[in-house]
């Protein structure tokens, strides 16, 4: 084998282990909440979230790499007929910005999370943004999908907010934004929470922009030589973005200036 040869299957078994790396932290998460759901269903849940991160994975490597890990699920009968019982461990939120209109900042947040890739792992970086200022009001850039990293997203937009009267935190069902210890902290901020019904997509379309635009004009859709470089580039493209990018529907403000403003004129 010459060493170009080496170096270019070395790059490729990378990436499929870093791949791997993700579809299994996606697992994971799933099987705290539904420790029993079948494979196939769980492929569809976490199927839109791998291409979204350009994975590309069918459905037989799903399960073979699912069997690998011993993260099938065995079939075993019940001892006795059971009904279907609700397991109402986390929360569930009405969309509470439905044709909702907003003309100032700190109304309504929008959260998401989106995927970074280096050469050894994935990254997560939990997004805040102000859906009026269109400001990314808190960040954090994890190394897994635990609700911690989203927390601490949390703290930092909680920072720099004066006022919390009437705010709105919307995002999709996903379990970190469910979970007790996130919906606590809200509270205790006198924030109510909102969440996706039907469409996920376009009931937080503005979230699912606001990964596009950091990956696609800031450069974080690239994959990075490591985690310090991830973050860096995180660092720099949220600043970026919120200081030097100006929005045609703020007036041609930025996003800094019109939450600082909070006038679009």
């Amino acid at each position: 084998m010459t060493p170009q040869n080496y170096y270019a299957r070395r790059t490729v078994w990378c990436r499929q282990r870093v791949d791997l790396g993700l579809l299994l932290e996606l697992v994971r998460v799933e099987r705290r909440y539904q420790p029993r759901l079948g494979g196939r269903k769980l492929y569809h849940l976490i199927a839109p979230e791998l291409r979204a991160a350009g994975v590309k994975l069918g459905r037989d490597r799903f399960f073979e790499e699912l069997g690998r890990a011993g993260l099938l699920v065995e079939r075993k009968r019940a001892p006795w007929p059971r009904t279907t019982r609700f397991d109402a461990n986390l929360p569930v939120f009405k969309n509470l910005i439905k044709r909702r209109k907003v003309d100032g900042p700190n109304q309504v947040w929008v959260a998401d999370i989106t995927y970074i890739r280096t050469r050894e792992m994935f990254l997560y970086l939990s997004l805040l943004t102000d859906q009026w200022s269109r400001k990314i009001v808190g960040y954090h850039l994890g190394e897994t999908l635990a609700a911690q990293h989203t927390l601490q997203a949390l703290a930092m937009a909680l920072k720099g907010l004066k006022d919390s009267v009437g705010l709105i935190h919307h995002s999709d069902r996903g379990c970190q934004y469910a979970s007790h210890e996130y919906v606590q902290a809200a509270r205790q901020a006198k924030i109510r929470m909102s969440m996706t019904e039907q469409n996920h997509c376009g009931e937080n379309a503005l979230a699912e922009r606001m990964n596009g635009i950091l990956k696609q004009e800031y450069g974080l859709d690239e994959t990075f030589d490591g985690n310090p470089e991830a973050r860096r580039a995180t660092r720099e493209g949220v600043h970026l973005y919120n200081t030097r990018r100006p929005h045609t529907c703020l007036g041609l403000q930025t996003p800094e200036e019109a939450h600082g403003h909070g006038s679009k004129n």
